[in-house]
């Protein structure tokens, strides 16, 4: 089959490699045919190499049709159009039941020190083949994967269930916004986007911050208040919600925001030094551009709450302690549990009238073999990018 592989930092290319096969009897076999671009895609891509090995094939948004199960799945069977979770849990360990998917004791790289095991995403999440190729094993198939059953939905509204809907759901959830309150979400790429619709959804009055003129443009299309990102944006924002600042901050930006020149340094050097060397750097020192968390530390109301969804790498990054004590701010973080946010959202993705708006996020919709130039367009932000689909 073909598949999209990790070559080196900025290099990708598709590649020919062996057909997927069932390991196990809880295994199933998706022939994929919709697969994402997310935006912690570009970790891989930029920073995140010294956890990868060449020939590690990317994705973790995929959907498509069952082509085999294992003895084991009854849950699904050849035929069905299934969504597949990025995370990867049993759906029976004391985790699982308590809606905390993405730290599935079944399925933890403990060697790593890591929660549960993720599609295409480094060793610190068990080098599991990703969903940007033509197959995909699925292990678990009777508890990940979600029936798609409404013939006339588009599989793109679908397919946003593996990951970035949500994610941005929970990034909300999290973020405790009280009624009638009003909620920040820094970053308007796919998830920012769906957390702000998400927020105005939910009735809160929501201020999307983000740089690209095109991803502004796209919020306001859906009724989102928008800011351009500068170094007054606290300001700007106490001044928009009575002096105090919003109630809630949603980062949805992570370790590459923009205005943090000597972190974006520390990445550069750590992408060039030989893999045994980097790790250990980026085990032992703070790799992450920290400009966003430290303006929506700085913007959240005091006793407010900041929802982290933008992924962060460093094991020593400098957090403004006396700020947070002092503010009484709340922090919460982390992978997203899938499929504790299915229930709440599978209503909306089949619901003729769109309520997300999920119809209008996809920006490019290339074949597979053009994953390596879109990654690119998508890093740089040209072309309007904000939301690629491949096509296998």
């Amino acid at each position: 089959m073909k598949a999209l592989t990790w070559q080196g930092k900025r290099q990708l290319s598709v590649e020919e490699v062996p057909d997927p096969q069932i390991q196990e009897p809880t295994d199933a076999i998706i022939r994929v045919t919709s697969t994402a671009i997310c935006g912690s895609d570009l970790h891989l891509y930029e920073v995140m190499g010294p956890y990868l090995n060449r020939g590690d094939i990317l994705g973790h948004e995929p959907m498509g049709i069952v082509e085999e199960v294992g003895s084991a799945v009854t849950n699904i069977k050849p035929g069905d159009k299934v969504v597949v979770p990025f995370n990867i849990a049993c759906g029976d360990c004391f985790m699982c039941n308590l809606g905390l998917q993405s730290q599935c004791e079944t399925t933890q790289v403990r060697e790593k020190g890591s929660g549960a095991a993720l599609f295409g995403y480094t060793e610190l999440y068990g080098s599991v083949p990703g969903g940007q190729a033509e197959y995909l094993r699925v292990p678990f198939a009777n508890y990940g994967p979600v029936k798609a059953t409404n013939p006339d939905i588009p599989d793109e509204r679908y397919l946003f269930l593996s990951d970035i809907l949500p994610t941005a759901w929970q990034a909300v959830d999290y973020a405790s916004v009280p009624d009638g309150g009003t909620l920040a979400v820094f970053g308007l790429g796919p998830v920012g986007q769906l957390a702000s619709r998400i927020g105005r959804h939910l009735g809160h009055r929501v201020i999307g911050i983000e740089r690209v003129p095109e991803r502004r443009a796209m919020a306001e299309r859906h009724g989102i208040a928008t800011l351009d990102w500068n170094r007054n944006c606290a300001e700007d924002l106490r001044e928009m919600t009575s002096g105090r600042g919003p109630d809630a901050v949603v980062d949805a930006v992570g370790m590459e925001s923009h205005g943090s020149p000597v972190a974006a340094a520390a990445q550069a050097a750590v992408g060039v030094l030989p893999h045994p060397v980097a790790k250990l750097a980026m085990s032992h020192a703070g790799v992450d551009r920290l400009a966003t968390l430290h303006t929506a530390i700085d913007a959240v109301r005091r006793g407010g709450t900041v929802s982290l969804s933008g992924v962060y790498g460093g094991e020593a990054d400098p957090m403004p302690m006396m700020k947070m004590f002092d503010k009484q701010v709340q922090l919460r973080m982390g992978q997203c549990n899938v499929r504790r946010w299915i229930p709440d959202l599978l209503p909306l993705v089949e619901d003729d009238g769109d309520p997300l708006a999920l119809s209008d996020l996809v920006t490019h919709r290339v074949p597979l073999d053009r994953a390596p130039e879109m990654y690119g367009i998508f890093q740089k932000k040209e072309e309007g990018c904000i939301k690629v689909v491949l096509h296998p």
